[in-house]
């Protein structure tokens, strides 16, 4: 992990992120979309656009609270977790595990930390100093 001041923050902000997307990945379609159909018909494969994005988003995320060095391990662990998710989607009855699902999550994850390696990296960094910069001045 980076050198962060509130690095216990980033962590619990870190952990509700993976349980909400997680949340989100096994509960019941309408509870997300309740007007699923014609949303979904005005967006061709929208699922997997939604996959890629959450998980652009995710490696975005991590790529603000590690070194470069880490950028291998951000990318195994968020592929091991989008299996994951489609393992637990595949358990309830109400969903269904798609493999097209965990391509468009390595895609994001690709995107992600692509965007990273070519600047974003370390954002957290910036926020912090943003903030005690703002405290400093108050």
């Amino acid at each position: 992990m980076l050198p962060l001041r509130w690095a216990r923050g980033w962590r619990v902000a870190s952990a509700t992120l993976l349980v909400l997307v997680l949340a989100a990945g096994v509960a019941p379609a309408v509870w997300l979309w309740p007007d699923r159909g014609s949303m979904l018909s005005l967006l061709s494969h929208f699922d997997k656009w939604a996959h890629a994005l959450t998980f652009t988003v995710l490696a975005l995320w991590f790529c603000g609270q590690y070194t470069r060095s880490s950028y291998w391990r951000i990318a195994l662990g968020l592929v091991v977790y989008g299996i994951v998710i489609e393992l637990a989607q595949r358990l309830v009855g109400y969903r269904t595990a798609d493999p097209f699902d965990v391509v468009a999550n390595i895609s994001g994850i690709a995107l992600g930390l692509t965007i990273g390696l070519l600047g974003a990296g370390g954002w957290s960094q910036i926020v912090e100093r943003r903030f005690a910069r703002q405290r400093e001045l108050d």
